[in-house]
């Protein structure tokens, strides 16, 4: 279909697309603390992840992200989840969720921030990105050929993040 006859006006909704990926390790997660000099998530604990860029799949983009921010070449990465995020009325962000698993911990220093193993026991000692506490168990508890879950998160009229998961995904809603 030519691109004209796609509707993608820009009086369409839009989606800017993004990865997030969990490195799990027996009975810990690669987290990255974001950089004190960060714009977003300063000083706090989220997956490995990024914008994905012109010209790359999903899968690629996750793959070029692990490698740098973590170092990482895992080629094993399952799709968990997808996750449509309300940002503006005519815009939000697609979020495409991976889970890998490493066989080796190690740790790597990028411009975002430092990676960490994190005990996943211990998971609510840290300064976790808000929906950490909701999306993080879900996804380790997924194993490869789980159908992945999908979700939407928003904010409500007191600025508090509402996570929803469609139906077949989870039991329902969640409040972060």
């Amino acid at each position: 279909m030519p691109v004209e006859e796609q509707g993608a006006g820009l009086n369409r909704y839009r989606v800017i697309p993004r990865v997030l990926i969990f490195i799990f390790n027996q009975d810990s997660v690669l987290l990255i603390k974001g950089a004190p000099t960060k714009k977003l998530w300063a000083n706090r604990y989220n997956g490995i992840g990024g914008h994905v860029e012109r010209g790359e799949d999903i899968l690629s983009a996750a793959r070029r992200e692990l490698q740098e921010e973590a170092g990482l070449s895992i080629l094993e990465l399952h799709l968990c989840g997808t996750v449509m995020v309300d940002a503006e009325p005519n815009s939000g962000i697609g979020l495409f969720i991976f889970r890998g698993d490493a066989p080796a911990r190690a740790k790597a220093l990028s411009d975002e921030g430092e990676t960490e193993w994190v005990p996943l026991a211990n998971i609510s000692n840290y300064a976790l990105v808000e929906d950490l506490r909701v999306i993080l168990p879900k996804i380790a508890a997924m194993r490869p050929g789980e159908a992945p879950f999908a979700g939407r998160y928003y904010y409500d009229e007191a600025q508090q993040l509402q996570i929803v998961f469609a139906p077949g995904s989870d039991s329902g809603a969640a409040n972060s």
